[in-house]
């Protein structure tokens, strides 16, 4: 408990040290998950102001005025409904969260408020390592279930008896639940990328991609493979190696320094140069860590220059996961999380990414 309310303390300075470039005295966090990583109280309804000089005042209601007692020793508490309404008087200049508050609230809050977005999730776009810790249990919770549930995978056997089986067998394992709604796409299905798992049954000759991960300690793993239910067509394993060799590229170009255009283009470019780029039109991917997707995200598309998450840094783990979607036929996508790092990316999900051909 005591290293924990370090990190959170460690957090609030990092937050607190933005304030004085926007002449703001505190600033008040409303959005929850924005609130657990500054204190580590996860609530339905709470508030905390962060001060410049990094001292804090916590809100929550009766509900969960004791845990958070307990959970946040080192910072005020005030048992209140409206928590951001007890908070916002504390301070004189105060920004808040313009791109979550309502508008309403911020009406009744008060029209002077400064308007800041994303400041806390720009501190958290870096993790400490025992952020890294968690993600890093979730994504051995995922690999292990996909291990477990591989053997099941059979004609006759649904999208979604997969789908199931996969996530009860990550909450065996320790997973709170799943991270999202698992995908689970066979056949035709596949040339969807976030296809609902239905009752199709698989049959020899589909690839099958599934896309899950566990949810563990808060933080979220991702992770994408497809396989093959008996031997597969030459078209099959060409695309299959084509996702692969760009898969591959797209994980070798993540490293500090990196702009998260070109991440996306050394992946990219593999696909466009067999002539599939019209059948990828998605970003190659984004972050992950108390959100299933939070930045940076790996896309096409190029920020300005100077912005300050214009490149990778160390410690930012997002995932890889280039696919190709053939209408009517079927896709392939390959994904991975993994941490930046200055010695290079420390990959999480740890699964083969060989053809598995069941």
């Amino acid at each position: 408990m005591r290293n924990m309310t370090v990190t959170h303390a460690r957090r609030r300075e990092r937050l607190a040290a933005l304030l004085p470039a926007h002449e703001a005295d505190a600033i008040l966090v409303t959005r929850g998950v924005n609130v657990r990583y500054l204190t580590g109280l996860a609530s339905s309804n709470a508030a905390v102001l962060v001060r410049a000089d990094a001292r804090a005042t916590l809100a929550t209601d009766s509900r969960y005025a004791e845990t958070a007692r307990r959970a946040c020793s080192d910072i005020e508490v005030v048992e209140e409904r409206d928590v951001a309404g007890c908070l916002v008087v504390m301070a004189d200049r105060v920004a808040v969260e313009a791109h979550d508050m309502p508008v309403a609230d911020y009406f009744r809050l008060g029209e002077d408020l400064l308007r800041l977005t994303g400041a806390v999730e720009s501190v958290r776009r870096v993790k400490d390592e025992a952020e890294i810790d968690l993600l890093r249990d979730a994504c051995a919770i995922t690999d292990q279930a996909f291990s477990d549930v591989l053997p099941m995978l059979r004609p006759g056997v649904t999208e979604r008896d997969i789908a199931r089986a996969l996530e009860s067998r990550m909450i065996e394992l320790g997973a709170e639940k799943p991270a999202f709604d698992s995908i689970v796409a066979s056949g035709p299905n596949g040339s969807i990328p976030h296809h609902s798992p239905s009752d199709r049954p698989l049959e020899r000759g589909d690839l099958v991609t599934m896309d899950f991960g566990a949810l563990h300690g808060g933080y979220h793993a991702d992770m994408t493979r497809t396989v093959a239910i008996g031997e597969p067509a030459p078209w099959q394993r060409e695309l299959y190696d084509l996702v692969r060799a760009a898969q591959r590229a797209g994980r070798h170009a993540v490293r500090p320094g990196a702009a998260a255009h070109e991440v996306d283009a050394a992946a990219r470019e593999v696909i466009a140069q067999a002539g599939y780029g019209d059948y990828f039109g998605h970003g190659l991917g984004h972050g992950v860590g108390l959100e299933i997707h939070e930045a940076p995200f790996l896309s096409p598309l190029k920020p300005e220059p100077d912005h300050e998450h214009a490149r990778l840094e160390d410690r930012v783990p997002v995932t890889v996961e280039p696919g190709v979607y053939l209408p009517g036929r079927g896709g392939v996508r390959i994904e991975d999380t993994l941490v930046t790092r200055d010695d290079g990316p420390e990959l999480l999900t740890r699964t083969t990414k060989e053809l598995l051909v069941l």
